[in-house]
């Protein structure tokens, strides 16, 4: 069963949150000097999210860093809307700061940052992104990824032009079509489902991707600790060169956790 057949909007009385445990690491890499990658871990609402600068060193990891601000400045949520709502305008916010940035560093400039972001809320978890940082999800022991890239390579997969084995190598490989600063017309694409025990998220920058496929990345998500999955899959990537700045972040829901 794919993803599209899985997800569903909430509907109902509110549901008693599921404990989880996460843990995030962030790593320049082993070519760049500069980690223009930010990520927030915040348990204590249920948010969590990695932002991958863009527009060089500087630009890039000032973009990234604003948006992790705007984030950690999230309020506790009265609500599953609510809590989306501030998002959205959070980042809303950020992207208009961010356009003015780049206007008074001259024409043609950009400073943007990709963003994935995790929410839960009453048993329910919330992801929304814009640009190829991505959130994966294993249930039931199947890795599935919940984000689509907003990114050049991927339109070609799904025209046609390539096989999605090619993407990674594709030399447009770096050019997105989404992100937080790039456009004054900002949107977030969004997914829900109902939590399941046992739910393992990964969010992560494209870093790590560019590094290791899914059929590499799912072997090292089994049930050992949150901290623990998140090295492994970042000395997996340092050990395959690591040309990009790199960041992970793992959050499961407890086995004995009840989403109703």
């Amino acid at each position: 069963m794919g993803l599209e057949d899985t997800i569903r909007r909430p509907s109902g009385a509110a549901r008693r949150a599921a404990p989880y445990e996460s843990a995030g690491r962030s790593h320049p890499g082993k070519v760049r000097t500069v980690n223009e990658d930010s990520l927030i871990d915040r348990p204590d609402i249920g948010l969590w999210a990695v932002a991958d600068g863009v527009g060089g060193a500087t630009a890039g990891a000032r973009a990234s860093a604003l948006v992790v601000d705007a984030l950690a400045a999230v309020s506790s949520p009265a609500s599953a809307q609510a809590f989306l709502d501030e998002v959205r305008d959070r980042l809303r916010a950020v992207n208009d700061q961010l356009i003015v940035e780049a206007s008074a560093m001259g024409a043609g400039k950009l400073m943007a940052s990709t963003v994935v972001v995790l929410l839960f809320f009453e048993g329910f978890f919330a992801c929304a992104w814009a640009g190829d940082s991505r959130l994966y999800l294993v249930r039931h022991g199947v890795l599935q990824q919940v984000t689509r890239d907003h990114s050049e390579v991927q339109e070609l997969v799904e025209a046609g032009v390539i096989a999605p084995e090619q993407a990674r190598e594709h030399p447009r490989g770096n050019v997105i079509t989404r992100a937080v600063g790039a456009q004054e017309d900002f949107a977030l694409d969004v997914v829900q489902d109902r939590i399941c025990p046992g739910d393992l998220f990964l969010v992560c920058s494209d870093g790590l991707t560019k590094m290791l496929d899914d059929a590499e990345i799912a072997p090292v998500l089994d049930d050992r600790p949150a901290a623990s999955l998140v090295d492994a899959l970042l000395k997996a990537t340092l050990a395959r060169g690591a040309i990009d700045n790199v960041t992970v972040l793992a959050v499961r829901a407890a086995t004995g956790a009840s989403a109703s």
